[in-house]
């Protein structure tokens, strides 16, 4: 059935497509900049500015970036495991947790949603938690160092699912299963995850990104090359061509600062650590748009 829509009502929708046409721009802008200038020759860029079409072509950038090409790979290896694994466990906990709290009857839901709610607003600061995971539990040096502190700061999630699951699945079905003597742990497993799917589809693509772009946890607990995560490695090159810039009239340091790609050297390492993450989100956006309204508003 078509929908006729009044005079108003089409200047209104032209408005609205043209203020989110213009958003749309004003966030590609910065990316497109960023891609741009990783391809420009460094002293080019440095002097004239960036553009939007790069006015000297250089891979320069990515050429240097590929001299360390075996330790980018072991990096992006030990990011994928990282994210897989951090989301995959952030996932479970996340959606248990929430099923829980969404049960009206269950006594002490209300105590734990404030113990959750008071974690967001305070935390008790990186000492005693670098103490307790590197004294205590042993973290240092290992792939827990990388997962297991991000599996404790998405209190909002829980709350996002606990809204998803309590406002948009129908308590009767879950009455229904009950009837029927299906448990607790059956109706989270046959009930609520195939009808969570864009609420945890969100929670995943937030957990994903936050595992993707962590690099302090790697610069807390691993010190081992060969745990580097993307960011950190690309951190440590970054900081290592400051470095020879800084050190340029050095003697014992012999190579020439001015082959260096140092301005679109950033730009590239940029562009190497977001790629993965930009060419995923397209594939979880629609459910990314209404998971975070339906969760986020209801309740």
């Amino acid at each position: 059935m078509s929908i006729i829509l009044t005079r108003q009502e089409k200047t209104l929708k032209i408005i609205a497509h043209l203020i989110l046409g213009l958003f749309a721009i004003m966030a590609v802008i910065p990316f497109w900049l960023l891609i741009a200038s990783s391809f420009s020759e460094s002293n080019y860029a440095l002097k004239e500015g960036y553009h939007f079409l790069p006015k000297q072509l250089s891979l320069s950038a990515y050429k240097y970036i590929l001299r360390e090409a075996d330790q980018i790979g072991r990096a992006y290896i030990v990011t994928i495991l990282v994210t897989v694994i951090g989301t995959s466990a952030g996932l479970i906990i996340t959606s248990t947790l929430a099923y829980g709290l969404a049960q009206r009857k269950v006594a002490g839901t209300g105590v734990i949603t404030a113990l959750i709610l008071f974690t967001m607003l305070f935390s008790g600061g990186i000492v005693p938690q670098y103490m307790i995971y590197n004294n205590i539990l042993h973290f240092k040096n290992t792939l827990l160092g990388l997962i297991v502190p991000n599996l404790l700061t998405n209190g909002f999630c829980v709350f996002l699912v606990r809204n998803y699951i309590r406002f948009s699945i129908p308590g009767e079905l879950s009455e229904a299963m009950e009837i029927d003597g299906a448990g607790p742990l059956k109706i989270y497993r046959m009930l609520i995850l195939p009808l969570s799917t864009p609420i945890l589809a969100t929670v995943g693509v937030m957990g994903a990104v936050t595992y993707w772009n962590d690099w302090k946890n790697g610069l807390y607990y691993v010190t081992d090359a060969r745990l580097y995560s993307v960011q950190q490695l690309l951190s440590e090159m970054n900081n290592n061509v400051l470095f020879l810039v800084n050190n340029a009239s050095d003697p014992m340091i012999e190579i020439s600062v001015y082959d260096l790609p140092t301005t679109t050297m950033r730009m590239a390492i940029a562009v190497i650590g977001i790629l993965p993450i930009l060419i995923a989100y397209p594939f979880f956006q629609k459910y990314f748009a209404k998971g975070i309204t339906v969760g986020a508003v209801k309740g």
